[in-house]
């Protein structure tokens, strides 16, 4: 469906053609999926189009958001105290502006109801194959998950991504430089105390400045920064657990394997068999 008539050409070249037109089209639809796009900022300051979009929501048996196609739904009001996600360099910006949403940074998608939002670009086809399962099906989602050469449940959040690319999403300077300080000081000592001298702020209002800027706490980012550290360790070389928590500063094992489990969903030793690099044989003389 298109907010003019006739196809509609991506930022590629592509041209997608449309059933309709929102002016003309007032069918009730069964799940209604709102696309991202560069130009997303526009279409949240298009009136007409969050009127036709609540107006479908509430005939929809379910309402979704692919990559920035959450803001869409935020300036529509139907995301309003609930949990979502977007493209992972955009979830600041949407924690920032529409503070009502619970914005989940590492998610690949998320139902809250019947409301669904996806991650960036390719996270729609993890939702999509969720909607397969859910309407026909795991034995059909498999089907189609092989077919595509997919997970049908991919390990692992947009935590996978570097901290160092999400340290750059932070509109003040000073939440940068304590992000970066943070990436180069994995293993010391990062308590909100520590961190708030080295902003020189108070306490209180680092932890509210960091969490308004970077969308998440002070907390959440060190443990994502220290598991994004492991998880280069793990893929540069062979290192014992022991040594990994160390040098990401783990106090023990135990810690460690728990936050890494739940930032990629996976154990360290389930990422090493899949990401570790792979010893040549030895040559025989």
């Amino acid at each position: 469906m298109g907010v003019q008539p006739g196809p509609i050409k991506g930022t590629s070249g592509l041209r997608v053609e449309t059933d309709g037109c929102i002016d003309t089209y007032d069918t009730p639809v069964d799940t209604l999926l709102i696309a991202g796009s560069p130009a997303i900022a526009d279409i949240t300051g298009d009136l007409r189009v969050l009127r036709w979009v609540r107006d479908q929501a509430g005939k929809a048996r379910r309402v979704g958001s692919v990559c920035s196609g959450a803001f869409v739904l935020a300036a529509a009001g139907l995301l309003a105290r609930r949990r979502a996600t977007t493209h992972w360099n955009s979830c600041a910006a949407l924690a920032r502006q529409y503070p009502d949403i619970e914005v989940d940074a590492d998610s690949i998608f998320i139902r809250d109801g019947n409301l669904y939002t996806s991650a960036g670009i390719t996270a729609g086809m993890d939702l999509a194959l969720a909607l397969v399962e859910e309407d026909h099906g795991r034995d059909l989602a498999l089907c189609v998950a092989r077919e595509l050469v997919m997970y049908l449940k991919r390990p692992g959040g947009q935590s996978q991504f570097s901290a160092q690319l999400a340290a750059q999403s932070a509109e003040r300077s000073t939440i940068r430089d304590i992000q970066h300080y943070i990436i180069d000081h994995l293993a010391t000592d990062l308590s909100v105390p520590l961190l708030a001298r080295q902003a020189g702020m108070s306490e209180r209002n680092f932890a509210r400045v960091f969490k308004a800027d970077a969308g998440q706490t002070p907390a959440e980012f060190v443990e994502r920064a220290r598991i994004d550290g492991a998880r280069h360790l793990i893929e540069g070389a062979e290192v014992s657990l022991k040594r990994l928590a160390d040098q990401v500063g783990y106090a023990n094992v135990d810690g460690f394997r728990r936050a890494f489990v739940r930032r990629l969903g996976v154990s360290p030793n389930e990422y090493r068999k899949i990401h570790a690099p792979q010893k040549r044989p030895t040559p025989t003389p």
